[in-house]
């Protein structure tokens, strides 16, 4: 892989992997993916919890149980899909940063931020069997957390399948998460 140069302000680099095997566009081991991904969980938190903030002084919500619950969820969803298309179209979230962790299209190329919009769609497969299913079935907050866990790891343990160990929704966006090259040292 061909080492990128960083953009001014300090964004991710947009010029291409070099795609010489396939090899260089392998999937990094699911461990250091997952360990990402939970990163991402704790970042997001500070962004949803903001933005919730945010919806909650400029609406005046006074508690959890508003009749505008679901325009405060929808709220979120587009926020959460700003920040991921954004981040995603410029390679990298702070958490693939700090992993060395990029996506690319299946060609190795930057992905734009339609692609981008359309693995964010595609990612909240990761979400939406469990949560379908603690809205049919009245579970207890355990049997939750254990459900979500148990469709976590089978989803997780889906991309040992994939030629090149990639998640289901990368597959279906036309996207895959290969290495970063270490940033370049500082003279």
């Amino acid at each position: 892989m061909t080492a990128a140069p960083q953009e001014a302000g300090g964004g991710a680099a947009t010029r291409p992997l070099s795609a010489s095997s396939p090899a260089d566009l392998m999937a990094p081991a699911l461990r250091r993916r997952m360990a990402c991904w939970l990163y991402e969980g704790m970042l997001l938190f500070g962004l949803v919890f903001t933005a919730g903030l945010v919806f909650s002084i400029a609406g005046q919500m006074r508690n959890a149980m508003d009749s505008r619950q679901p325009l405060f969820q929808a709220f979120l969803f587009v926020v959460c899909g700003i920040y991921f298309t954004w981040c995603w179209s410029r390679g990298q979230t702070l958490a693939m940063r700090t992993w060395r962790i990029r996506m690319v299209d299946r060609a190795g190329q930057p992905v734009g931020q339609l692609r981008a919009f359309f693995r964010y769609l595609c990612s909240w497969l990761w979400f939406l069997p469990p949560l379908a299913a603690l809205q049919a079935g009245h579970l207890s907050a355990k049997q939750a957390a254990i459900a979500i866990l148990a469709w976590v790891v089978f989803w997780a343990a889906l991309s040992r399948w994939h030629p090149q160990r990639q998640f289901l929704h990368d597959a279906l966006a036309g996207t895959r998460l290969v290495e970063a090259p270490p940033p370049a040292a500082r003279a």
